[in-house]
């Protein structure tokens, strides 16, 4: 197979990007680098696959770039690439969420449909949900984002439903639940969490840690993009990506103390604006339609990410 991978220095894209190459799959990875965060730390999630001669790296800005060569003959497009974060989509920030979420997303579609490519996977977000009326959230419930960043994924995936539904555009949106692991981005609260804890110095904890996350861990989430391949998977679905283990953030700390033998100390500050209570997701669609099931449990895939950490300092 021959495929596309935007966002392919990000974290999960750069994950995917090198399962794709090592199971014998040819890859067009595809980043504008942006400086949201450390650009070198982006480049050396990419330094490894980058060394076979399977992975190919087209620096573009999915905004203004040539997608339509770019894409043909690609049998698939992985649309991992976005501006991330909460916290920032306020205020002046929202026009980067609006470009990077909404209007390169289009332009993958419409180039998708003109190269004739066969599939989109697109990575949405739990965050299209907001704060739910019950738990756990399944895709019949009602979306209702608490943030701009929000906002904007849930328009994006809904571009994909509309391409589906009008053009015939094989679509599948992904909706990731709190993705962890190696490479996981310096601002998330995992990376800050692990740092913390291994240098001695405060992590800052925004909220009373009572908040509760349905944890995910990237293998997982790399394997249910391989598996949203499947023919059979009707065209425009949507479906959650969610790691089955539930915690509260307070939780997730003691257990970090607990695989770095020592206590982590709390820099308190107040709830942010958009952060929700709590997540936590039925898979039920992803394991009839993929056949997935999240395999790695929290404790696991936390240690696995300190030894992580711990290598990179």
């Amino acid at each position: 197979m021959y495929a596309v991978v935007t966002g392919a220095a990000g974290f999960i894209g750069s994950h995917l990007a090198e399962q794709l190459v090592a199971r014998g799959d040819s890859v067009l990875g595809i980043d504008c680098f942006t400086n949201y965060y450390d650009v070198a730390a982006k480049r050396a999630n990419v330094r490894r696959v980058s060394a076979s001669a399977r992975f190919e790296l087209a620096e573009s800005d999915l905004r203004t770039c040539d997608l339509v060569s770019l894409f043909s003959g690609a049998d698939a497009i992985f649309h991992q690439a976005g501006q991330p974060g909460v916290r920032s989509s306020w205020s002046d920030g929202f026009r980067d969420y609006v470009d990077h979420n909404v209007l390169a997303t289009q332009r993958v579609l419409e180039a998708a449909l003109a190269a004739g490519v066969g599939r989109v996977v697109y990575a949405s977000s739990s965050s299209v949900y907001g704060n739910a009326l019950a738990y756990p959230v399944s895709e019949a419930d009602l979306p209702r984002p608490e943030s701009p960043y929000g906002v904007t994924k849930l328009a994006a995936e809904h571009l994909c439903s509309l391409y589906a539904a009008n053009y015939g555009l094989s679509t599948v949106s992904l909706r990731y639940f709190t993705v962890y692991g190696p490479r996981q981005r310096p601002d998330m609260a995992f990376r800050r969490l692990v740092e913390s804890a291994l240098t001695g110095q405060p992590f800052p904890l925004y909220g009373t840690g009572h908040q509760v996350r349905d944890f995910t861990y990237v293998d997982d989430v790399v394997g249910a993009n391989l598996l949203a391949l499947a023919p059979e998977i009707p065209a425009g679905s949507v479906m959650n990506v969610a790691g089955g283990t539930h915690a509260e953030m307070l939780q997730v700390i003691d257990l970090v103390a607990d695989l770095v033998g020592r206590p982590v100390s709390l820099d308190r500050h107040p709830r942010q604006a958009g952060d929700v209570d709590r997540t936590e997701a039925s898979v039920k669609r992803a394991t009839a339609l993929l056949g997935w099931q999240p395999e790695v449990p929290l404790s696991e895939g936390l240690s696995t990410m300190v030894e992580w950490v711990r290598s990179q300092s």
